[in-house]
Protein backbone atom coordinates (compact mmCIF):
# COMPACT_ATOMS: atom_id res chain seq x y z
CA UNK A 1 0.00 0.00 0.00
CA UNK A 2 1.67 3.54 -0.73
CA UNK A 3 1.61 6.52 1.14
CA UNK A 4 -1.39 7.71 -0.12
CA UNK A 5 -3.60 4.67 -1.37
CA UNK A 6 -6.50 4.84 1.12
CA UNK A 7 -8.26 2.12 -0.63
CA UNK A 8 -5.99 -1.14 -2.28
CA UNK A 9 -8.67 -3.86 -3.87
CA UNK A 10 -7.31 -6.91 -5.57
CA UNK A 11 -9.40 -9.83 -7.21
CA UNK A 12 -12.29 -9.24 -5.63
CA UNK A 13 -15.22 -11.60 -6.05
CA UNK A 14 -18.32 -11.86 -4.81
CA UNK A 15 -21.64 -13.97 -5.75
CA UNK A 16 -24.88 -14.81 -4.90
CA UNK A 17 -25.94 -18.29 -5.32
CA UNK A 18 -24.43 -19.41 -8.94
CA UNK A 19 -24.49 -15.76 -10.01
CA UNK A 20 -21.30 -14.29 -9.90
CA UNK A 21 -21.75 -10.13 -9.12
CA UNK A 22 -18.73 -8.95 -8.52
CA UNK A 23 -15.71 -10.98 -10.78
CA UNK A 24 -11.93 -10.02 -10.21
CA UNK A 25 -12.29 -6.00 -9.33
CA UNK A 26 -9.58 -4.03 -9.09
CA UNK A 27 -9.37 -0.62 -7.14
CA UNK A 28 -7.33 2.04 -5.78
CA UNK A 29 -8.38 5.39 -4.18
CA UNK A 30 -5.95 7.57 -3.08
CA UNK A 31 -6.23 10.39 -0.42
CA UNK A 32 -7.41 13.63 -1.76
CA UNK A 33 -8.76 11.90 -4.92
CA UNK A 34 -12.40 11.39 -6.06
CA UNK A 35 -12.88 7.68 -7.99
CA UNK A 36 -15.82 7.21 -9.87
CA UNK A 37 -17.60 3.81 -10.25
CA UNK A 38 -20.49 3.82 -13.50
CA UNK A 39 -22.17 1.31 -15.28
CA UNK A 40 -25.69 0.01 -15.99
CA UNK A 41 -27.63 -1.59 -12.90
CA UNK A 42 -26.33 -4.94 -12.05
CA UNK A 43 -22.78 -4.04 -12.95
CA UNK A 44 -21.60 -4.84 -8.86
CA UNK A 45 -20.96 -1.08 -8.34
CA UNK A 46 -22.83 -1.13 -5.11
CA UNK A 47 -21.91 -4.85 -3.85
CA UNK A 48 -17.97 -3.81 -4.71
CA UNK A 49 -18.62 -0.34 -1.81
CA UNK A 50 -20.36 -2.60 0.19
CA UNK A 51 -17.35 -4.73 0.50
CA UNK A 52 -15.11 -2.21 0.89
CA UNK A 53 -16.72 -0.78 3.82
CA UNK A 54 -17.17 -4.26 5.76
CA UNK A 55 -20.62 -4.16 4.95
CA UNK A 56 -20.45 -7.47 3.19
CA UNK A 57 -17.76 -10.18 3.18
CA UNK A 58 -16.73 -10.91 -0.40
CA UNK A 59 -15.92 -14.72 -1.05
CA UNK A 60 -12.21 -13.72 -2.78
CA UNK A 61 -9.51 -11.16 -3.15
CA UNK A 62 -7.98 -8.96 -0.89
CA UNK A 63 -8.84 -5.30 0.17
CA UNK A 64 -7.38 -3.11 2.29
CA UNK A 65 -9.12 0.54 3.79
CA UNK A 66 -6.26 2.94 5.31
CA UNK A 67 -4.19 -0.27 5.94
CA UNK A 68 -6.84 -2.27 7.94
CA UNK A 69 -8.70 -5.18 6.96
CA UNK A 70 -12.42 -4.58 6.50
CA UNK A 71 -13.03 -8.19 6.39
CA UNK A 72 -11.27 -8.75 9.89
CA UNK A 73 -11.59 -5.29 11.54
CA UNK A 74 -14.81 -4.09 10.30
CA UNK A 75 -15.43 -2.10 13.24
CA UNK A 76 -12.25 0.24 12.98
CA UNK A 77 -12.80 0.62 9.19
CA UNK A 78 -16.30 1.89 9.71
CA UNK A 79 -14.99 4.61 12.30
CA UNK A 80 -12.41 5.96 9.94
CA UNK A 81 -15.43 5.70 6.84
CA UNK A 82 -18.29 7.83 6.06
CA UNK A 83 -20.81 6.50 4.01
CA UNK A 84 -24.12 7.98 2.16
CA UNK A 85 -25.14 4.18 0.42
CA UNK A 86 -28.72 3.49 -1.40
CA UNK A 87 -29.87 1.16 1.01
CA UNK A 88 -29.38 3.49 4.22
CA UNK A 89 -32.71 3.91 6.40
CA UNK A 90 -33.36 5.43 9.44
CA UNK A 91 -35.99 5.11 12.16
CA UNK A 92 -39.02 7.09 11.01
CA UNK A 93 -39.33 8.57 14.44
CA UNK A 94 -35.48 9.45 14.77
CA UNK A 95 -35.15 13.45 15.08
CA UNK A 96 -32.42 15.19 12.35
CA UNK A 97 -30.17 16.87 15.33
CA UNK A 98 -30.42 13.01 17.22
CA UNK A 99 -29.37 11.16 14.44
CA UNK A 100 -26.39 14.39 13.84
CA UNK A 101 -25.47 13.50 17.40
CA UNK A 102 -25.73 9.66 17.73
CA UNK A 103 -23.74 9.75 14.43
CA UNK A 104 -20.81 12.27 15.61
CA UNK A 105 -21.41 12.62 19.13
CA UNK A 106 -21.73 16.42 18.38
CA UNK A 107 -24.54 18.58 16.95
CA UNK A 108 -22.92 19.24 13.13
CA UNK A 109 -24.82 22.47 13.13
CA UNK A 110 -22.21 23.87 10.45
CA UNK A 111 -23.62 20.94 8.28
CA UNK A 112 -27.18 21.07 8.86
CA UNK A 113 -26.17 24.90 7.94
CA UNK A 114 -24.54 23.97 4.74
CA UNK A 115 -27.12 21.43 3.25
CA UNK A 116 -29.69 23.49 4.28
CA UNK A 117 -31.60 21.56 6.78
CA UNK A 118 -31.23 23.63 10.40
CA UNK A 119 -34.70 24.51 10.41
CA UNK A 120 -35.38 20.72 9.76
CA UNK A 121 -33.15 20.32 13.14
CA UNK A 122 -36.35 18.93 14.95
CA UNK A 123 -38.45 17.08 13.10
CA UNK A 124 -38.64 13.53 11.81
CA UNK A 125 -36.82 11.47 9.85
CA UNK A 126 -40.30 10.30 8.43
CA UNK A 127 -41.45 13.57 7.83
CA UNK A 128 -38.61 14.50 5.64
CA UNK A 129 -38.59 14.34 1.55
CA UNK A 130 -36.78 12.36 -0.43
CA UNK A 131 -34.24 15.18 -1.07
CA UNK A 132 -33.76 16.12 2.76
CA UNK A 133 -33.33 12.84 3.26
CA UNK A 134 -30.52 11.89 0.92
CA UNK A 135 -28.94 16.00 2.36
CA UNK A 136 -29.09 14.27 5.47
CA UNK A 137 -27.29 11.05 4.99
CA UNK A 138 -24.95 13.24 3.33
CA UNK A 139 -24.65 15.28 6.68
CA UNK A 140 -24.29 11.60 8.10
CA UNK A 141 -21.74 10.93 6.38
CA UNK A 142 -19.55 13.75 6.67
CA UNK A 143 -20.03 14.56 10.52
CA UNK A 144 -17.05 12.35 11.92
CA UNK A 145 -14.78 13.97 9.44
CA UNK A 146 -13.69 10.26 8.09
CA UNK A 147 -10.68 9.87 5.76
CA UNK A 148 -12.62 8.01 2.82
CA UNK A 149 -16.18 8.93 1.83
CA UNK A 150 -18.29 6.50 0.11
CA UNK A 151 -21.28 8.40 -1.96
CA UNK A 152 -24.18 5.88 -3.62
CA UNK A 153 -26.12 7.91 -6.38
CA UNK A 154 -25.11 11.53 -4.32
CA UNK A 155 -27.76 13.93 -5.65
CA UNK A 156 -30.47 11.23 -6.61
CA UNK A 157 -33.63 13.04 -5.91
CA UNK A 158 -31.71 16.57 -5.52
CA UNK A 159 -33.02 19.64 -7.21
CA UNK A 160 -30.51 21.63 -9.18
CA UNK A 161 -28.98 24.50 -6.63
CA UNK A 162 -29.06 21.66 -4.05
CA UNK A 163 -27.23 19.40 -6.49
CA UNK A 164 -24.64 22.00 -7.02
CA UNK A 165 -24.41 22.94 -3.37
CA UNK A 166 -23.70 18.65 -2.82
CA UNK A 167 -20.93 18.88 -6.08
CA UNK A 168 -19.41 21.87 -4.01
CA UNK A 169 -19.36 19.74 -0.85
CA UNK A 170 -17.33 17.09 -2.36
CA UNK A 171 -14.91 18.70 -4.51
CA UNK A 172 -13.87 21.01 -0.61
CA UNK A 173 -13.37 17.10 0.22
CA UNK A 174 -10.94 15.95 -2.00
CA UNK A 175 -9.34 19.93 -1.62
CA UNK A 176 -8.81 18.65 2.46
CA UNK A 177 -7.28 15.86 1.17
CA UNK A 178 -9.86 13.19 1.66
CA UNK A 179 -10.28 10.18 -0.34
CA UNK A 180 -13.95 10.12 -2.27
CA UNK A 181 -15.52 6.83 -3.92
CA UNK A 182 -18.38 7.75 -5.57
CA UNK A 183 -21.14 5.70 -7.55
CA UNK A 184 -23.25 7.05 -9.53
CA UNK A 185 -25.30 7.03 -12.88
CA UNK A 186 -24.69 10.25 -13.60
CA UNK A 187 -22.77 10.56 -15.45
CA UNK A 188 -22.26 14.19 -16.05
CA UNK A 189 -21.77 13.91 -12.29
CA UNK A 190 -18.51 11.29 -12.57
CA UNK A 191 -17.37 13.74 -15.61
CA UNK A 192 -17.43 17.13 -13.47
CA UNK A 193 -16.19 15.47 -10.32
CA UNK A 194 -14.09 12.52 -10.66
CA UNK A 195 -10.35 12.31 -11.21
CA UNK A 196 -10.83 8.75 -12.43
CA UNK A 197 -13.50 6.80 -13.34
CA UNK A 198 -14.21 2.80 -13.48
CA UNK A 199 -16.75 1.80 -16.37
CA UNK A 200 -18.09 -2.06 -14.73
CA UNK A 201 -20.51 -4.57 -16.44
CA UNK A 202 -21.39 -7.77 -15.02
CA UNK A 203 -18.89 -7.31 -12.22
CA UNK A 204 -15.97 -6.92 -14.43
CA UNK A 205 -13.61 -3.59 -14.74
CA UNK A 206 -13.95 -2.69 -18.52
CA UNK A 207 -11.34 0.16 -18.76
CA UNK A 208 -10.42 2.86 -15.62
CA UNK A 209 -9.05 6.25 -16.39
CA UNK A 210 -9.47 10.00 -16.26
CA UNK A 211 -12.83 10.79 -17.50
CA UNK A 212 -11.01 12.86 -20.53
CA UNK A 213 -9.23 9.93 -21.35
CA UNK A 214 -12.29 7.46 -21.52
CA UNK A 215 -13.84 10.03 -23.69
CA UNK A 216 -10.72 9.94 -26.19
CA UNK A 217 -10.48 6.60 -25.93
CA UNK A 218 -14.32 5.52 -26.80
CA UNK A 219 -16.25 8.48 -26.95
CA UNK A 220 -16.36 8.82 -30.72
CA UNK A 221 -15.67 11.86 -33.08
CA UNK A 222 -16.76 15.44 -32.79
CA UNK A 223 -20.11 16.41 -34.45
CA UNK A 224 -20.19 20.17 -36.13
CA UNK A 225 -23.47 20.41 -37.62
CA UNK A 226 -24.94 23.97 -39.54
CA UNK A 227 -26.65 25.36 -42.72
CA UNK A 228 -25.12 25.00 -46.05
CA UNK A 229 -26.68 27.84 -48.25
CA UNK A 230 -26.10 26.84 -51.96
CA UNK A 231 -23.83 30.14 -52.55
CA UNK A 232 -21.42 28.70 -50.60
CA UNK A 233 -21.03 25.55 -52.13
CA UNK A 234 -18.29 26.49 -54.40
CA UNK A 235 -16.30 27.48 -51.49
CA UNK A 236 -16.97 25.31 -48.58
CA UNK A 237 -18.75 22.28 -50.08
CA UNK A 238 -18.73 18.67 -48.89
CA UNK A 239 -15.76 17.95 -50.73
CA UNK A 240 -13.96 20.78 -49.45
CA UNK A 241 -14.62 20.41 -45.72
CA UNK A 242 -13.30 16.50 -46.01
CA UNK A 243 -10.20 17.33 -47.35
CA UNK A 244 -9.37 19.75 -43.67
CA UNK A 245 -7.04 18.15 -41.03
CA UNK A 246 -9.02 16.22 -38.56
CA UNK A 247 -12.27 15.57 -40.59
CA UNK A 248 -13.26 11.78 -40.74
CA UNK A 249 -16.39 12.37 -42.69
CA UNK A 250 -19.00 14.98 -44.34
CA UNK A 251 -22.45 14.29 -44.81
CA UNK A 252 -25.12 16.81 -46.78
CA UNK A 253 -28.85 16.63 -46.78
CA UNK A 254 -31.23 19.39 -48.40
CA UNK A 255 -28.38 22.41 -46.88
CA UNK A 256 -27.77 20.59 -43.70
CA UNK A 257 -24.46 19.89 -43.33
CA UNK A 258 -22.59 17.34 -40.30
CA UNK A 259 -19.08 17.23 -39.95
CA UNK A 260 -17.00 14.21 -37.90
CA UNK A 261 -13.56 14.45 -37.01
CA UNK A 262 -11.04 15.43 -34.06
CA UNK A 263 -10.79 18.38 -32.46
CA UNK A 264 -8.42 19.33 -34.78
CA UNK A 265 -11.28 19.79 -37.06
CA UNK A 266 -12.95 22.32 -35.02
CA UNK A 267 -9.74 24.51 -35.58
CA UNK A 268 -9.59 24.10 -39.35
CA UNK A 269 -13.49 24.26 -39.98
CA UNK A 270 -12.87 27.63 -38.62
CA UNK A 271 -9.62 28.78 -40.23
CA UNK A 272 -11.73 27.82 -43.36
CA UNK A 273 -14.67 29.96 -42.42
CA UNK A 274 -12.45 33.02 -41.93
CA UNK A 275 -11.09 32.38 -44.98
CA UNK A 276 -14.36 32.60 -46.93
CA UNK A 277 -16.18 35.64 -44.18
CA UNK A 278 -18.79 33.56 -43.58
CA UNK A 279 -19.74 32.14 -40.43
CA UNK A 280 -23.68 29.93 -40.10
CA UNK A 281 -25.98 31.46 -37.76
CA UNK A 282 -26.88 28.06 -36.47
CA UNK A 283 -23.50 26.61 -36.16
CA UNK A 284 -23.14 23.51 -33.45
CA UNK A 285 -20.55 21.60 -32.10
CA UNK A 286 -21.05 18.31 -29.60
CA UNK A 287 -18.28 16.97 -27.95
CA UNK A 288 -17.78 13.45 -27.23
CA UNK A 289 -19.31 12.62 -23.42
CA UNK A 290 -18.65 10.18 -20.68
CA UNK A 291 -22.00 8.64 -21.44
CA UNK A 292 -20.92 8.56 -25.43
CA UNK A 293 -17.51 6.80 -24.18
CA UNK A 294 -19.30 3.89 -21.70
CA UNK A 295 -22.27 3.04 -24.38
CA UNK A 296 -19.47 2.54 -26.70
CA UNK A 297 -17.78 0.08 -23.69
CA UNK A 298 -20.82 -1.79 -23.32
CA UNK A 299 -21.89 -2.34 -27.16
CA UNK A 300 -18.57 -3.67 -27.86
CA UNK A 301 -18.51 -5.51 -24.15
CA UNK A 302 -21.70 -7.57 -26.17
CA UNK A 303 -24.83 -8.30 -24.77
CA UNK A 304 -24.93 -8.47 -20.97
CA UNK A 305 -25.82 -11.79 -18.82
CA UNK A 306 -29.67 -11.65 -17.55
CA UNK A 307 -29.20 -9.56 -14.10
CA UNK A 308 -28.52 -11.45 -10.91
CA UNK A 309 -31.12 -11.80 -8.25
CA UNK A 310 -31.70 -9.42 -5.47
CA UNK A 311 -29.20 -9.31 -3.33
CA UNK A 312 -29.81 -9.80 0.51
CA UNK A 313 -30.87 -6.27 1.89
CA UNK A 314 -28.06 -5.06 4.31
CA UNK A 315 -29.67 -3.99 7.70
CA UNK A 316 -30.40 -0.08 8.39
CA UNK A 317 -27.61 2.34 8.54
CA UNK A 318 -28.32 2.74 12.53
CA UNK A 319 -27.55 -1.50 12.64
CA UNK A 320 -24.85 -1.47 9.86
CA UNK A 321 -22.56 1.21 12.04
CA UNK A 322 -23.71 0.23 15.67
Amino acid sequence: MTDTAVVVVRGLRKSYGSRAVVDGVDLDVHAGEIVGLVGANGAGKTTTVECVQGLRRPDAGTLRVLSLDPVAQPERVRALVGSQLQSSALPDRLRVGEAVRLFGGRDGNELLEQFGLAERRRSAFASLSGGERQRLFLVLALVNAPRLVILDELTQGLDPAARRNVWAAVDQLRADGTAVLLVTHELDEAERLCDRVVAMRAGRVLDCGAPRDLVGRHGGAVRICFTLPGDMMSRLGPGQLKALPGVEDVSYETSALTMKGSRAAIAHLGAALASAGWVPPDLSVQMPSLEDALVDLLERAGPAPGLHTAEPALPELTGALR
